[in-house]
Formats: C-alpha cells, structure tokens, sequence
C-alpha cells in the first residue's frame, strides 16, 4: 500500500506543511525572461489584449504594422515568434555574472500559449513559432550553469483576459465587424499554417462577449472594464472546460521540466480548487524528486495573513516596510514585462544602482529579488540591457558576500529615506542616498550597505553608537568588502564613524563587513 501524500489540497494542509526551502533563503537574487510573443512586435505588456481595442495605441499599432484585427489577429503574431537570435547559454552566463541563483523562464501568459512540449495544448512552441521547447531549453541551460529553475504560469486569467479578441470596432468604417476569435473555426485553417489547430483552443471560446449595439470607444472601454477586465480567481462557470485543461496543462508543466519554483500570477492561487490542486501536488511531486525534502517554492500575490505559511508571497513591483518573519519574493522588472523598444529607444530602463539598492532592502527584510530582464521576440537583448547586467556582475562580484546566503539582522536597516510596503509602489519611494544602510547577517560578521557614495568618505552608523542596545558588545573589526585590510573606525555616541579609503567607495554601493562580540 502506498504512503499517504504529505500534503492535500487544502490551505490547512499547505500551512502546516510547508517551509520555504534553504535554497531559496539562501538564493536571494534570480533573474527572470518573460518572454512570449508579445515581445514580436516590440510594443511593450498586454498587446494581445490591448490590440483588439479601438483606440489605443497598440490596437493603432497593429492596424498600421500587420492589419485589421478582424483579418490579423493575435495568433498570427505566435507564428510571427522565431526566436531566430536566441542564444540561451550566452544569456545565461550573463545572469549568472550578474549574481542570479535561480532562473524562471515564463511557460504560458495570459495569451495562453504554452512555451513548452505541451502535452494537453497544441498551441505550443514546439509545434508553432520557434519550433523550440523554449521552457525546455532554458531549464537545461540554467541547471547546467547551477542555478535553481522556476516557471511562470500565468494563463489562468486567459479565459476572461482574452476576451477582447470576440469584440468589435464600435467605431469607423469596420464598425460591428467582429474580430478573428469570433469567427475562426479549425475549418478555417485548411491550407494555413495552422490547419489541425482550433483558434477557440487558444483564444478559450465566447466565455464574455461584448454585445452587440455599442457604438462608441468610451462604452466599449468601459463595458472590458466592468466585465473582462475584472481580475478575480474564480473558474469560469460556464466553461469547466477550461479549468479541466488548465489544470492537465499546470500538471503536465510540472511533472515534465520539475521546476524548483512555480510562480502563479494570481491572487492566492487560480481557479479555486484547481490551484490546490495543483499546489498539492507540487509539494507532493517535489517530496518524490528530492528523497522526501521538500525543495519546492510556491508564489502567489496578495496571500491574507493566515494564509502566507502555505507558500512564499510574491510582492509584484513593491516591497515591504519591515522585516517580515517569512520569506518573501519581489519580483519587478527593468523596464516592460514585454519588450518594449520605446523603453530603449528612451533609455529609460532602471538603472543598476536602483536594482542593487531595491535588492539590498529586500534581503535586509528576509526577502528575494526576481528581476525581469525582457527579450526580443527574436531571442536577443538589447545593448543597455547588456551594460545593466555588466554593472550588476561588477557589483555583485565584488559585494555579492553581503547578499547570498545571508539572513536578517534585528533590523532591517537606518537612514532617512522610507519604503512603503505593498504591490505596485516600488516608484512611490525617494531615491536611497549614503545615509541608507541596510543590514544584512553570515557567518558571524553584520554587513551594513551604505545605499550611495558618501561625499566626504565618511560612512556613520547611527545603529552601531557607542551605546546602542541593538550591538552592546565591542566592535572588533572592520572592512570594506572588495579589500581584506583592516579600516580604522571611531565608536560615538551618535554612531560608529568609517572613513573609506577613496579606492573602495563604490559610486552604487559600498559594503561594510563588522565583527565584534554580540553583534551577531
């Protein structure tokens, strides 16, 4: 008789189960490619939703570039995806530069095509576009380079998100003519590229139509924001189907390229009993791969309280205010989740300092950083992207000591500028300036990371004063990492003062390493 599964697919079980993995404590900086075909055309995220609304400007975009979205749509741009300049272990060994110790490569978005052999869909990238198990691949080129790998599952939203593709120009000289999802039929692809396919398949089928009789943009608009747009975690009621498939294609995303992390786009987990489902059986697959350890990390957004033991909670574009007593994830990205060529045309991605700095306030509160890095649909990266990376790996080579394998301190840092926690507020803060320091812990030494160059070369630790009760025994030594010689230091009562040579006062960064009795 076979043993019972560690876990069941309730939230009971998950939280008195589960425990983030050491790995990933350990891990703190991994470096992510969102990457689908909506990277084609260059135009930045959500283009397959936004180009079957009249009006915008990717929906202007694609009229001008490639045609009406009555004669060309979305589809027609996964065929467009070739990937003709992918060099994934080029690419790899750049992330691996850069500091990165875990890797996510994106399986499906909310596009819902599946970037990988899928068993249960065949709109795949094996059999459409690049002709290439893109997960496949990248999995095979990451843990070859020894990093953990993960996988993005975002096509849960696909059956309302899509929505827009059933819809219609209510203006102009098209106005009425529905658009291809809702009239394309697997008849349609005789003699195409895709005959054998079923566009309802990809596009998930009339689950919320826009009617008939609307007449301008504004109602249009508003009607997708009070209907399809509406972001909720519920299967669609009237199309189990989809729930049934999305699961088979989840489980099949799971058993076949055993990722070290599953990352759900969605609030909690998707699709009600589908994502317990699912993150049961992960748990339990995971325990099956590793000798009954449980290696597996788990995210989603938002997770109540109570909630949050059962997984690790991904904090999309923000951070937390505080230390948070579980590990945590903020994923953010340089610049659009889809590449968006304005972004380098403008040169207006985040800097390296800014990732370096979000990264360091991250880890001081017991979190890690996913950090996007968007590809070309044809596989490349662009020149400033390339010099981010660069900047990141001369960073991290040097202070990467103060990150990896490192824990909280008993805070999580001083200085002026303040971080409020929650999604999407990560431009909501000031920059960090010199008198920012973030406190980092390992092997017996405190890190503090001074966020900027002093001006004068002097470092001052308000946390470490002569009298602090956050470090009531003596200082016995100090360094800047990057150098092995001993810094001279003064203890006051105002704080402990640091003057740096001016060879080792790093323009991004500069790191302290502390030792001392109680300090740790």
């Amino acid at each position: 008789m076979a043993a019972a599964a560690a876990f069941s697919p309730t939230w009971d079980s998950l939280i008195d189960g589960y425990r983030a993995p050491e790995w990933f404590r350990d891990a703190k900086f991994g470096i992510w490619a969102h990457w689908t075909a909506q990277c084609v055309p260059e135009m930045g995220d959500w283009y397959a939703r936004n180009m079957y609304l009249q009006g915008n400007w990717q929906y202007e975009h694609h009229l001008k570039t490639y045609g009406h979205p009555t004669k060309v749509g979305f589809m027609e741009m996964q065929n467009r995806w070739k990937a003709e300049a992918w060099e994934p272990e080029a690419l790899m060994d750049l992330y691996v530069k850069a500091g990165a110790k875990y890797f996510v490569a994106l399986a499906n978005h909310h596009d819902n095509f599946d970037a990988y052999d899928s068993k249960y869909h065949a709109w795949n990238s094996v059999r459409i576009g690049p002709k290439r198990d893109i997960v496949g691949t990248w999995a095979k080129v990451a843990r070859a380079k020894g990093l953990r790998f993960g996988v993005s599952n975002h096509s849960a939203h696909a059956w309302h998100w899509f929505q827009t593709a059933y819809g219609y120009d209510p203006e102009g000289p098209l106005a009425g003519q529905r658009y291809d999802a809702f009239r394309l039929t697997k008849a349609d692809g005789k003699g195409t590229w895709w005959e054998g396919l079923d566009p309802q398949d990809l596009y998930t089928g009339r689950n919320m139509v826009m009617p008939d009789g609307i007449t301008t943009v504004r109602t249009a608009n508003e009607w997708h924001e009070q209907n399809d747009r509406v972001w909720d975690e519920k299967a669609p009621p009237q199309n189990p189907a989809f729930t049934r498939q999305w699961f088979l294609r989840c489980r099949d995303l799971i058993d076949s390229y055993r990722p070290d992390l599953l990352y759900f786009d969605n609030t909690g987990l998707p699709l009600g009993q589908a994502g317990l489902d699912i993150a049961a059986h992960f748990y339990n697959a995971s325990m099956a791969w590793h000798g009954g350890k449980l290696e597996a990390v788990l995210n989603g957004k938002l997770v109540p309280p109570e909630r949050r033991a059962g997984l690790v909670e991904d904090v999309e574009r923000g951070g937390r205010d505080g230390i948070e007593p579980l590990p945590w994830q903020t994923d953010t990205c340089i610049g659009d989740w889809h590449y968006n060529r304005g972004v380098f045309d403008s040169h207006s991605y985040k800097s390296a300092a800014s990732v370096i700095h979000r990264l360091s306030d991250i880890v001081s509160k017991n979190g890690n950083l996913l950090l996007s890095i968007p590809v070309r649909g044809d596989g490349s990266i662009d020149a400033d992207e390339r010099k981010i990376l660069a900047d990141l790996a001369e960073w991290m080579g040097r202070n990467g000591e103060a990150i990896h394998g490192t824990r909280p301190w008993r805070v999580f840092g001083e200085g002026p500028t303040r971080v409020a926690g929650g999604m999407f507020n990560e431009n909501a803060s000031q920059a960090f300036t010199a008198q920012d320091f973030r406190f980092t812990t390992k092997g017996g030494a405190l890190y503090a990371i001074a966020l900027g160059r002093p001006s004068d070369g002097l470092l001052r630790i308000a946390s470490l004063a002569q009298d602090s009760a956050l470090a009531p025994g003596a200082i016995e030594r100090v360094e800047a990492l990057g150098s092995t010689d001993s810094l001279p230091f003064t203890r006051l009562r105002k704080g402990l003062e640091v003057r740096l040579p001016e060879g080792l006062a790093h323009p991004i960064a500069v790191v302290l390493k502390i030792r001392g009795q109680g300090l740790v």
